[in-house]
Formats: structure tokens, C-alpha cells, sequence
């Protein structure tokens, strides 16, 4: 069975049960494919430089074999340039994704790089900002100069925060309205998280992207077009579910 590792931050990583709705991209991913394992190796907290220094890549890379795929999607704590994880985008940001690509093309499986989605951040006017541009930029050319797949997930979830506007994106990030949701009584207001139906729709983004660039063999997909109701993304029961390993 070919096996997909996840490497990247808390917009890719599985949550707990008990953090719901919030989710991440990652662990609704395996909805939209069959006879894959996903192996979600992400670290809430983790900035690229984070996540190689803490023994994270090493670890899966003791794991991957050949034929297995690498994806790897970092950038939400590495725009962070006053904080202690925070990297240059052309400078410890794609040496650390360099190490990703290089780690599991020497044991013969296969890298993809992948942007970053977007905050949801607008301005007074409503205009959808974009502080990870330079990151994603470097993303691409690092792609480009390696000869490595790019899901530009980044560009993509512009396109659809922008379109169902300030209001409208609500929905896909952890905003909560006080009693809404058990877990956070006080309602919650959270524009770095996605919660289920944004997770769902950026899964789902990824999914085709791989099928369309051919990384998988089409019967590796399943439901790319169908509609996946938020209580079909799968928790993690306990720590050891959580794919830091």
C-alpha cells in the first residue's frame, strides 16, 4: 500500500477529539483517498527549521521506504520573523525544505512541496492580505530549480477566502460564536485555524492537485467531487493517534 507522510505545522496536523472543530487539512485528506495510508507526521507549533531541528524529518525519514510520498507544507510559524521559529523565506525556509526533498529522494520516495494556505486576514476595505507571499514565492522556486511537484495550496485558498469574502470565510476558520460549540463555551476567534468544512475543502484541493499531476495512479481517489459533511473528518482518540512518531 503506498504511504503519504505529512510533514508541516498546525494547519496540517491531526487534532483530538477534544479540540474540535478545529482541523487540520491533513487528517481530512485520507477522506478523498483508498488504498493510501496518510502518515500525518505535522507539529503544531513547528516552523520549518523547527521541525528539522527537533528530529522530526529524521523520524520520518527512518520510516519512509521507496515509493512512498512527501509532502511537505510549512509557513504558518515561519512568517514569524520576531519570534524564535520565525525563518527567511530564501534563506533557513527552503534550506529546510531542501532537507525534506534531498532526505527522501536518497531513499527513494517522493517529495512534493506545498504552500501554505492563507490567513484569513482582510483589511478595512475587505481585501484579503497576503503575508505569506514571499514564502510561497519561495516554495515555487525551489520547485522549480529541484524539479519537485508544487501544490500550490496557497494560491488556491486566496482565490476561495477571497471569494466568500470577510463574512463568508468565517465559516471555514475556527470562528465560533459564544455556546456554539461545547468546547469553547466563550466562542473563539481564530483566523490562523481551519475548523472541519475548511479543512475538508483544502484536503480535497490537495487531493485533486496530486491526481492531476499524476503523483498517484487514479485509483488511488475517491469522492473528489462529492459533498463531505464536517462530521465526516476523522479525530484522533488519543496521543499516539496523532502521527508524532
Amino acid at each position: 500500500m503506498t504511504r503519504i507522510f505529512l510533514t508541516g505545522d498546525s494547519g496540517t496536523a491531526a487534532r483530538r477529539r477534544d479540540a474540535a472543530p478545529l482541523a487540520g487539512w491533513g487528517q481530512a485528506l485520507p477522506l478523498f483517498l483508498t488504498r493510501a495510508e496518510v502518515v500525518n507526521s505535522a507539529r503544531p507549533g513547528a516552523s520549518s527549521r523547527t521541525f528539522v531541528e527537533s528530529g522530526g524529518l529524521t523520524a520520518v525519514l527512518d520510516r519512509i521506504a521507496p515509493g512512498d510520498l512527501l509532502l511537505a507544507c510549512f509557513g504558518l510559524n515561519d512568517v514569524h520573523t520576531d519570534d524564535p521559529r520565525g525563518t527567511e523565506p530564501f534563506g533557513d525556509y527552503q534550506r529546510a525544505l531542501r532537507a525534506h526533498v534531498h532526505g527522501a529522494r536518497d531513499r527513494g520516495a517522493h517529495p512534493v512541496l506545498l504552500t501554505s494556505y492563507e490567513r484569513r486576514l482582510f483589511d478595512d476595505q475587505g481585501n484579503l492580505l497576503r503575508p505569506l507571499g514571499m514564502y510561497h514565492a519561495a516554495v515555487r522556486e525551489l520547485g522549480a530549480s529541484l524539479c519537485v511537484p508544487v501544490v500550490d495550496l496557497g494560491e488556491w485558498s486566496a482565490v476561495q477566502w477571497r471569494r466568500a469574502g470577510e463574512k463568508g470565510s468565517r465559516a471555514l476558520f475556527a470562528h465560533l460564536d459564544p455556546g456554539e460549540h461545547p468546547a469553547h463555551p466563550d466562542g473563539l476567534r481564530d483566523n490562523t485555524h481551519l475548523r472541519e468544512r475548511g479543512a475538508v475543502e483544502c484536503a480535497r484541493f490537495v487531493a485533486a492537485e496530486l491526481h492531476r499531476q499524476g503523483l498517484l495512479t487514479p485509483e488511488h481517489f475517491r469522492d473528489l467531487d462529492a459533498p463531505v459533511p464536517p462530521e465526516a473528518v476523522p479525530y484522533a482518540e488519543s496521543p499516539d493517534d496523532l502521527g508524532l512518531r
